[in-house]
């Protein structure tokens, strides 16, 4: 795997009017990695998708894909990528093999292969037996399928998706996640969502945004992996102050819990609960609970969202 990556983003901000919908977003991605773009509505996701994929130009910052700058040599680097938007581009009065083809021709396919590229797109995407359907009489979820195929009809380096599965059923959210695994087979995936299972289920790394800005960037593994608590919960039944616990060596910050129990944060690779436990025995503390507290997806976004954002400030012009 090449260590150069596939997407490189650095500094982009996009203004609409006094309005700055992104300040200062940074991003990268892989071969072989499926990112997911989390963040509460009006984050600046969608926006942050349309500049990568070249559809709307930035306010400053720059984009690279696959070695190619997307300001300068426009037409390469849009050939390297596949996109697809909250709203798929379909052509309803269609059938899915002639817009499929249609599709195979905007994107440069040439034409001795084409036929072959829409039927590898169509047995990706489950719609080997719907060619000749009209795309405008099939479910939402197949409409997806065919928004999918149309986005990796020319075999393209990165895949870039806008909510796929938004509006959609549990049986055909379930079915789009297992296509966007399979497509992180042989692409490199930049998945878009509001909704924390969907990113918990696909993606190897996530990041969140929140007011514009990027508040968090870590790898599902980390946030998932067995690793040293970060969060301590103790339970003690005599009376402590917060000073007594946070006097112990390796506790960052102490958070009263009510009701004699308390959560301890734990400074970076230390791990406290040997220290808590020796520390309640001898000064009888009755301890009676000391558990890790592990962080999980849902409680490092709504952490992370749920302040009100830092105001951006303008640059001066």
């Amino acid at each position: 795997m090449s260590d150069e990556p596939l997407v490189s983003a650095r500094g982009l901000h996009r203004r609409y009017g006094v309005k700055t919908a992104v300040a200062g977003v940074d991003l990268t991605l892989r071969q072989g990695e499926i990112l997911g773009l989390l963040g509460p509505n009006g984050a600046g996701k969608t926006t942050t998708l349309r500049m990568l994929s070249g559809s709307l130009a930035p306010t400053s910052g720059s984009v690279r894909i696959c070695g190619h700058d997307m300001a300068e040599a426009p037409a390469r680097a849009k050939g390297r990528l596949g996109y697809l938007p909250e709203r798929p581009p379909l052509y309803p009065e269609l059938t899915v093999d002639e817009y499929l083809g249609f599709c195979a021709r905007l994107h440069g396919v040439p034409r001795a292969r084409r036929r072959d590229a829409v039927a590898s797109a169509k047995d990706d995407c489950g719609l080997a037996d719907t060619g000749r359907r009209v795309i405008g009489n099939l479910s939402k979820g197949y409409q997806q399928r065919v928004g999918i195929a149309q986005a990796i009809l020319h075999r393209p380096d990165v895949v870039i998706l806008d909510e796929p599965t938004v509006g959609l059923d549990p049986n055909q959210i379930r079915e789009i996640r297992g296509l966007i695994a399979r497509l992180g087979e042989h692409h490199s995936v930049l998945l878009s969502s509001h909704i924390l299972p969907e990113i918990q289920a696909t993606c190897s790394r996530v990041m969140i945004i929140h007011g514009g800005r990027v508040v968090f960037n870590r790898p599902m593994a980390e946030i998932e992996g067995d690793r040293l608590p970060e969060l301590v919960d103790v339970g003690l039944h005599a009376d402590v102050t917060r000073d007594d616990l946070a006097a112990i060596d390796g506790v960052a910050a102490v958070q009263d819990l009510g009701n004699g129990r308390w959560r301890l944060e734990c400074r970076s690779g230390v791990d406290i609960r040997e220290r808590v436990a020796a520390t309640a025995a001898e000064r009888g503390w009755r301890l009676y609970e000391l558990s890790a507290a592990r962080r999980t997806l849902e409680g490092i976004f709504a952490e992370l969202t749920s302040r009100e954002p830092e105001p951006i400030r303008e640059e001066a012009a």
